[in-house]
């Protein structure tokens, strides 16, 4: 299958932790890259800087974006998005991404991803909202798909489809985070094997992987995107699919809550290692 173009190695990755700094660099081969949030580096300098600059010598880098709300129907904060550009221009990260959602209202910020109902009118704002991104960095973003625990009932586009509309349209990227397509279809009485078979593979140049929480209910089980835990089995099991139809691509492991030890952390991305050399020996995986 052909990929968008990615600068990223189709290896595993791991968010970086500041706690696991010195490890890490006690113990560089057994990660491909690293991934860092943008909003936690956009500060000046100090240690966090000192440490990103470190491990960028020696890494490919993901900056994941959390706070652009590229969904919000309100216009981007432009002075936001001109501290990500510098942030990127300093440290010509292999790949830039952001989430399907919305964070800001008026003049407020929200502290969560909020969901998005799937629209004409809707796809016109994200769209308008990529070009601009796209436009203030100079680059190709990925766009990652939500996880979701309601649904609109104004939403007339199936979320694969308004997905493959935005990459056609604005020439972006997506990130396939397969823990979110999980959770949505589990939240939602939907499969997730007809939504991977549904989502436009051909544009996706990373993936990510994370843990959830289970909130039993009298009318089903609820997951919660909580990244506080180890890749779920089925989570597995949609991922080795994923690869077996895309091939290789470039694989990050999400845990930022309740963050374990170094071992415990690159264990997850030698799974996906696994997992990612099958295919390039054409096994199974």
């Amino acid at each position: 299958m052909t990929h968008l173009p990615t600068n990223l190695p189709a290896t595993a990755g791991l968010g970086f932790k500041p706690e696991h700094f010195d490890q890490i660099r006690a113990d560089r081969r057994r990660v491909g890259f690293f991934e860092v949030h943008a909003e936690n580096y956009l500060g000046a300098g100090g240690l966090p800087h000192a440490q990103l600059a470190a491990l960028r010598s020696d890494y490919a880098l993901s900056v994941h974006g959390v706070g652009l709300s590229i969904g919000a129907a309100r216009p981007l904060d432009r002075d936001h998005l001109a501290r990500v550009k510098a942030l990127c221009d300093r440290y010509a990260p292999e790949s830039f991404s952001e989430h399907l959602a919305w964070s800001s209202h008026d003049s407020g910020y929200l502290n969560d991803l909020l969901p998005l109902p799937y629209t004409e009118e809707t796809l016109a704002t994200v769209c308008a909202h990529i070009d601009q991104v796209q436009d203030a960095l100079g680059r190709q973003i990925l766009l990652e798909n939500p996880a979701t625990y309601v649904l609109f009932a104004s939403s007339t586009i199936p979320e694969t489809e308004f997905l493959r509309c935005i990459a056609a349209r604005t020439g972006c990227g997506l990130l396939l985070d397969v823990n979110n397509l999980f959770v949505s279809c589990t939240n939602h009485r939907r499969d997730p094997w007809q939504m991977l078979a549904d989502f436009p593979l051909d544009a996706v140049g990373e993936v990510h992987l994370g843990g959830h929480a289970v909130e039993d209910l009298p009318s089903g089980p609820l997951l919660i995107d909580a990244h506080g835990s180890a890749v779920a089995d089925p989570v597995w099991a949609l991922y080795a699919e994923t690869i077996r139809r895309a091939g290789p691509l470039p694989t990050l492991v999400e845990w930022d809550n309740d963050v374990p030890a170094w071992p415990v952390l690159a264990a997850e991305a030698e799974r996906a290692t696994e997992i990612l050399q099958c295919e390039a020996a054409h096994e199974p995986a």
